[in-house]
Order: structure tokens, then C-alpha cells, then sequence
């Protein structure tokens, strides 16, 4: 690495020991240290972002796992620098974790940081969420900036288990995106989603996340119909879709 960018490497701040056990700090701490680093000369990170690490990226992914279950398969989904899944596997070492990433040189950062870290319960896997679509299903599928919720509900809830949620960190907007994305919540058989500050007392600002979950966990069947599956128009063409490929 070089100097430049060594100096930028955030120091520990105390919210992290509030966070993390003290067996996994230094894990946290090392991972940091990568983000702001080889993260940014990768690319993978902003170099604006390194100094502001710990607040605006670790932690907030930290508490992410308040809202995820003990001993939880959890998929992330776009996984990019490994935000919020490698995280969530630091503070949450019960957790079996799967960073799903469809570019190679994220998948590759991935990689290194989950062997330099001796996260053995860790899984990296190279493509998009939907060609694991009704071969792969979690407890939790988790994402952070990955797209709007109408989107992010298409890939996401194929891979959601019966009694299992997509839990997404998401900001300011997203009443605006549940509302615009009620045809895809009742296409698919989505109970109404729950929305919450997580963090609250624990970190400076807290973080928001949204959960969705299956309305009728015993009619779910695999993979649920997305919008690919939208019937055939008049002329034999399938209707029009918002999904996109990512």
C-alpha cells in the first residue's frame, strides 16, 4: 500500500467497542484498515470515504444485524466491498454469511479479505442474485445501495426462505419506494413491509433498514413469480417489465 493511503486508515472509534464483542474488534479493525486501502486502490472504495469509514460503513452495517436472527443463513446480495455482508460476519459469528457479487474484481477482494480474515463460515459467489433463483434459499437476504425496493424485491425474494425476510438498509426515501413498489410486494405474496432505525442509542446516527417477509409462508413455492413470469400481451411478447438487469 502506500503512504498516502496508509494515512488515510480511520482510527477506532468508541461506538465500534459498543458494537463489537471484544474478541471481534480486531477483526473489524483489520477489515477497516482493507477498506481503506487496497478498497480504495481498487476502486471498490471512494478515497473521500476512507477517513469516514468506521461511521458511515462499518457500523452502520454492524447494527444491521439487530434485525437478524441467531444462527441465520444470510445472503448478500451485490455484495460490492463485502458492505453490509462481511460486516454482519465480523460482528455475528453464529452467522453463515454469502456475498454474492457478479464482478470478478470485487468477487476477488472478497475473496482475499474473507482468507485474510479467517472467516471460514463466509461464502463468495461470482454472478447475479437470480441465477441462484430455485436453487438457493436463506433466512435473510440482505443488500445496502443495491437498487429501489420494487427491484430489489425481485431479486431478493426468490432467495428468501418461507419463514425467512429480505432486510435491506435503506434511507430517507424508502416510504416512497414501499409505495411505489406495492404491485410488486402483492404480486409476489409480500406481507406489508416494517420499517426501522437501527442503531438507536448505540451509534451517533442510526441506521434505517426496511423488512419484508412472506404474507403466507405455507403457499410460498420456489422460485415465486417474478417479473419475468408476467403473462404474454396480444402479441405473444411478455408484458413490460421494470426489472433490470444488474
Amino acid at each position: 500500500m502506500s503512504d498516502d493511503v496508509s494515512r488515510e486508515t480511520p482510527s477506532v472509534p468508541d461506538e465500534a467497542r459498543r458494537v463489537f464483542a471484544s474478541g471481534r474488534l480486531p477483526l473489524a479493525e483489520r477489515y477497516a484498515a482493507l477498506l481503506a486501502t487496497d478498497g480504495v486502490l481498487r476502486g471498490l472504495i471512494g478515497p473521500r470515504e476512507a477517513p469516514r469509514l468506521w461511521t458511515r460503513h462499518v457500523l452502520n452495517c454492524a447494527v444491521l444485524g439487530e434485525w437478524v436472527p441467531e444462527g441465520a443463513a444470510v445472503a448478500d446480495i451485490g455484495s460490492g466491498a463485502g458492505l453490509p455482508g462481511i460486516v454482519l460476519a465480523v460482528a455475528r459469528p453464529d452467522l453463515s454469511v454469502t456475498l454474492i457479487e457478479p464482478l470478478l474484481r470485487r468477487t476477488t477482494f472478497l475473496t482475499e479479505v474473507v482468507e485474510t480474515l479467517g472467516l471460514d463460515r463466509v461464502e463468495v459467489v461470482r454472478g447475479r442474485a437470480d441465477a441462484l433463483h430455485g436453487t438457493r434459499r436463506f433466512d435473510v437476504v440482505t443488500s445496502r445501495a443495491v437498487a429501489p425496493l420494487g427491484r430489489l424485491l425481485e431479486w431478493s425474494m426468490p432467495l428468501v426462505d418461507a419463514r425467512g425476510a429480505l432486510v435491506a438498509m435503506k434511507g430517507a426515501t424508502v416510504h416512497e419506494e414501499i409505495v411505489e413498489a406495492e404491485p410488486v410486494l402483492r404480486r409476489l405474496g409480500c406481507a406489508p413491509p416494517e420499517v426501522r432505525e437501527l442503531g438507536v442509542g448505540v451509534l451517533a446516527e442510526s441506521t434505517g433498514a426496511v423488512r419484508v417477509s412472506w404474507a403466507d409462508p405455507a403457499s410460498v413455492s420456489w422460485p415465486p413469480a417474478t417479473a419475468a413470469d408476467a403473462p404474454r400481451g396480444p402479441a405473444g411478447k411478455r408484458g413490460r417489465s421494470s426489472r433490470k438487469r444488474r
